[in-house]
């Protein structure tokens, strides 16, 4: 079997030197003990101690022996001759001229050292590449990295090349049939030929039943969900997502089958065998029930939001304009009545009622004083409600626009409760025969008491439900009860406390955290991890310690600290960063190495970038799970990359002739090869390539890092797509929440619907960045404050630090009462009570070590520890906590220009990184017009790949630049390296047609420019 799987420098590397060990690989694997030593002293002549010897680190060092125990790289040579005190390595060429020599030897360091020969471990290892393949679904080239590592961990010799990977595919193919045979035999006859009418076109329809399941809904309206829900029970009637398959397979693998289900061609799966062919179908239906339950609730939320909870309260502020001339006529008809009665309290007792009333209707008329009362009466509310400004009456009036889909909600999606939201959601589920009740004695808009709950009508839903007065019939509005109940089960369906266990994104944060043997069984790891004791005293001790002296040791410095004030209030006052004037030296340096930076198309930044990066491509595998096999992909990647970051369509990208970059080529990789999680796997090398060069590292360590958001109108209908004027005008858009870190390298992002707040959002950036973030500390924006996500963060062992725009409208927490802080004392009038805490201190660390082992989503933890913005008691033990850490950040921002400096220094950055964004994105208004997340998710994942594809083509030529200049005897500073930008664009061409041939550049870099020619500082 030919080494297809492999690419030429990975067959290159096996079982032989490919250029020098480094350094530290030969301090530790080349280096020889005293046993290493007795065996060599047991041979005699030089020549044969230094070919034995180069055989016994060579075997050390690749896990087999050389048929040439000579071709070593010289270094190794030298390090082994040195240490045998032989003066003259090259006598080692006579240790080959007897060949049963290098096999005796062989023989004897496999002895010695308890080598195995491969013929006694392969059936061993042929079950363990087996299941691994079954357990990871892992494409070939890293099982075969898998079979490496287990040979050399247990001591056998490995094979020859082609050996190891006809096993390697052998097995790897033995696993994946059997996953899919495990698969096939669980539906029934009648479910699996279900499965197979899915890919074929109905009569008189235009798609397959599986392309119909797998476009989701992206209007928000009452006919669309209905839609959704009716789509929901047609696949929820196969049965399907009853069949427990996770029991039978690896999750991971069931997730691989559905993504390639959820984006391959119907005449694609046709072609499979049908074992293959039933497996990816069950994995993509129960996915997809899945899919379709979430795209249901998300298009309720929005419909609630946007079109019925948002028009209505519009609505009832304009009715309020309309209402206020007919309340002051009637108010001042009822005024000049009362002010006739209460001039009545000086007549005599004699006086009668109809004189009353004939001094009354003088001043206004009775019919005129009747109609004041109606109309004061409707308009106004009793004094015991609620005052909600009309909206909920504008709600009622919009029946029609659900009357459809409340019947069919709870009936099609099942939902669990927790007991804040039991009674809300039973009231929901019965709501459906509440609906069908018709009677000939009374309207189709009432309802008869007994079949309604009177116990969630609360508030002013009361007197629209009930009537104002009450009713008196036994009968209720039917519109305000419907609105009443769907308007409460929407916000308890928001904070999860009604959820949806089918769902993925709506479902219970709780049933999710670890319980039992799961968080026992890494519960010592994860503390061990984030530095948490199970008995929280001594922590809290030394925090409320730490919390103490800094308020005094900013008390001490007040005096001296010009850049602070307090005014009469007790609020504090910081003087914001000024920007430090630019020195000479580095205007010149910054004009002479943008000068030098050599002009270049993006697409030939992003070829460039992934010639440098081996491992970037590595990264990405197929939808079918298998590693890259195209010829020159990593040319068609970077053109699709480089396509979706421009915001254009293939037609300028695509050439006629280069099979690279044919259209229908470039279409087949970016339907197989370009999607976020591949984009997560990738970035690392970039991440870790730039971290390596001396520009980067010169502008931070990368351990800080800084999130904010872009905003992006979306101009199609999108269930994921919030209005907000301010950002889209009358449009609706997502928010680009995107991470960076220090050194100006993008390390995680997320799409957020609309411009949620960024505080809900943050968590999840930080920790699903994966092994590309380091960062220790995270700076954000107001937005993305709030003293829960203070408390999560530390907890997490992340230092947190906002920058407060609000910072003199601060409250600041203290933990002992009596501590006199001098002019700090109105700051610090927060009292924190620790006991919440430690009380909750067990629950708190299951709750952290769950987010920190991703069992749960940190959005749905932070949604489930609030309730309509007020925290639940875990919530505020997690903000007390979180206070502590508030109060001294901003004690720190009082006292410390250098961390306010570094907080808007890293800021600036990421503004550079979006301006470089907007001048990339510009294609099509640089508006998204995907309808769905994961469409979103991987076109500015592309523009996140590529941003810092050109940061680090950027970063290389920037550090090829100042050294040059270096050389040249320019005196280049220190401090003003630091304050280069990694984001210049002016040489970057984004315009036009765009080319993608390699660039043949020798290994080497391509050309400076002379920053004093005359065309030095021209714009493209």
């Amino acid at each position: 079997m030919p080494v297809d799987f492999l690419s030429d420098s990975e067959a290159a590397k096996y079982g032989r030197y490919y250029g020098p060990p480094s350094r530290a690989e030969m301090e530790k694997i080349f280096f020889l003990d005293n046993e290493d030593m007795a065996l060599i002293k047991g041979h005699r002549g030089r020549h044969i101690r230094c070919g034995f010897a180069l055989q016994l680190v060579t075997v050390r060092y690749l896990g087999c022996f050389l048929a040439d125990p000579l071709e070593v790289p010289n270094e190794v040579l030298d390090v082994v001759a040195a240490q045998l005190q032989i003066e003259d390595p090259s006598c080692v060429k006579r240790y080959t001229e007897r060949d049963k020599t290098r096999l005796e030897h062989t023989w004897e360091i496999a002895k010695a050292f308890g080598l195995k020969d491969f013929a006694s471990a392969e059936t061993e290892l042929a079950g363990k590449v087996r299941a691994h393949a079954w357990n990871t679904g892992d494409g070939p080239t890293a099982c075969f990295q898998y079979a490496v590592r287990w040979l050399r961990q247990n001591d056998v010799l490995l094979p020859g090349i082609s050996t190891l990977t006809r096993l390697v595919a052998r097995e790897r193919e033995r696993a994946t049939r059997d996953l899919h045979d495990t698969l096939a035999a669980l539906p029934s006859a009648q479910q699996r030929a279900v499965l197979d009418l899915l890919l074929e076109v109905p009569p008189g329809k235009k798609v397959s039943d599986l392309e119909r399941w797998r476009t989701g809904p992206s209007k928000a309206s009452g006919p669309q969900i209905v839609k959704s829900l009716d789509l929901v029970a047609e696949i929820g009637g196969t049965e399907l997502g009853r069949l427990e398959l996770d029991t039978a397979v690896p999750q991971r693998r069931l997730d691989e089958l559905a993504r390639y289900g959820l984006t391959a061609h119907s005449a694609q799966l046709k072609k499979h065998p049908a074992s293959r062919r039933l497996a990816t179908l069950l994995a993509t239906a129960q996915r997809l029930e899945t899919k379709t339950i979430d795209d249901t609730l998300e298009l309720l939320d929005l419909l609630m939001v946007t079109e019925l909870l948002g028009k209505a309260q519009r609505e009832a502020d304009r009715h309020k304009v309309v209402k206020h001339p007919r309340l002051a006529k009637a108010s001042d008809w009822l005024a000049q009545a009362v002010e006739v009665l209460l001039e009545a309290e000086g007549w005599s007792e004699d006086v009668r009622l109809f004189e009353v009333w004939e001094m009354i209707d003088a001043v206004v008329p009775r019919a005129q004083l009747r109609s004041a009362v109606a109309t004061v009466t409707g308009l106004v509310p009793p004094p015991d409600a609620e005052d909600d400004g009309g909206w909920r009456a504008e709600m009622a009036s919009k029946y029609a626009t659900v009357s459809g889909f409340v019947k069919l909600l709870t009936p099609v999606i099942a939902f669990e409760a927790n007991a804040e939201g039991r009674q809300v959601l039973a009231a929901m589920q019965r709501l459906p025969d509440a609906l069908a009740y018709r009677s000939r004695h009374h309207p189709v808009t009432v309802l008869p008491l007994r079949l309604i709950d009177p116990l969630v009508v609360t508030g002013p839903w009361k007197r629209l439900v009930f009537g104002h007065p009450a009713r008196t019939d036994g009968l209720v509005d039917r519109n305000a009860y419907v609105f009443c109940v769907l308007e409460q089960f929407h916000r308890h369906l928001k904070r999860r406390e009604i959820h949806a266990p089918a769902s993925s994104r709506w479902r219970d944060p709780d049933a999710q955290l670890l319980k039992g043997a799961a968080w026992a069984a890494v519960k010592d790891s994860v503390l061990t991890d984030l530095g948490l004791p199970e008995d929280p005293a001594g922590l809290l001790a030394e925090h409320a310690d730490r919390l103490d002296r800094a308020y005094r040791v900013v008390r001490a410095g007040l005096a001296a600290n010009t850049s602070v004030g307090i005014d009469d209030d007790g609020k504090i006052h910081v003087a914001s960063v000024k920007a430090i004037e630019e020195p000479p030296s580095l205007i010149d340096l910054r004009r002479r190495v943008e000068a030098m930076m050599p002009r270049v198309d993006i697409s030939e930044a992003v070829v460039e970038v992934l010639g440098w990066c081996p491992k970037f491509m590595e990264a990405f595998t197929s939808i079918a799970g298998t590693g890259p096999h195209l010829d020159e992909l990593d040319i068609s990647v970077a053109a699709c990359l480089t396509a979706q970051a421009l915001n254009i369509t293939y037609g300028p990208i695509a050439v006629k002739g280069v099979p690279a970059l044919e259209r229908h080529r470039l279409g087949y990789v970016d339907h197989t090869y370009l999607r976020a999680d591949n984009y997560g796997a990738a970035n690392p090398h970039l991440i870790a390539k730039q971290a390596g060069i001396g520009f980067a590292q010169a502008l931070g360590g990368g351990l800080v890092a800084a999130i904010d958001g872009m905003r992006f109108v979306v101009p199609v209908p999108s269930a994921y797509a919030r209005p907000n004027k301010k950002y889209f005008g009358p449009k609706r858009g997502i928010t680009w929440l995107n991470m960076i870190n220090d050194q100006a390298f993008g390390i995680a992002s997320k799409i957020v619907s609309g411009t949620d707040r960024d505080c809900l959002h943050a968590l999840d950036v930080i920790f699903g960045s994966g092994e590309g973030c380091r960062a220790d500390v995270i700076v954000t924006d107001t937005g993305s404050y709030s003293d829960l996500v203070f408390g999560l963060a530390h907890l997490l062992d992340k230092e947190y630090r906002p920058a407060l725009a609000d910072l003199p409208d601060q409250k600041l927490w203290r933990v002992q009462a009596d501590a006199d802080y001098g002019a700090l004392n109105a700051l610090a009038r927060g009292r924190l009570d620790l006991g919440k805490v430690t009380r909750w201190w067990p629950d708190i660390l299951r709750l952290v070590g769950s987010i920190y082992t991703s069992a749960v989503n940190p959005y749905d933890v932070v949604r489930m520890l609030q309730r309509d913005g007020r925290p639940t008691a875990m919530g505020e033990a997690i903000n007390t906590y979180g206070r502590i850490f508030k109060s001294l950040h901003v004690l720190a921002l009082i006292d410390d220009e250098g961390m306010r400096r570094g907080i808007k220094g890293i800021r600036n950055l990421q503004e550079g990184r979006h301006d470089l964004a907007q001048k990339v994105f510009h294609g099509r208004k640089s508006q998204v017009f995907q309808r769905y997340y994961e469409g979103m998710e991987d076109q500015l994942g592309a523009l996140g790949i590529v941003l810092n594809c050109l940061v680090l083509w950027n970063t290389v030529y920037l550090d090829d630049a100042l050294r040059q200049l270096r050389a040249q005897g320019y005196p280049v500073l220190d401090d003003d390296v630091a304050r280069l930008s990694p984001f210049i664009r002016r040489h970057i061409n984004v315009h036009g047609r765009h080319s993608f041939q390699r660039p043949q550049l020798g290994g080497g870099r391509r050309a400076l420019r002379d920053p004093d020619a005359d065309d030095a500082d021209d714009e493209d």
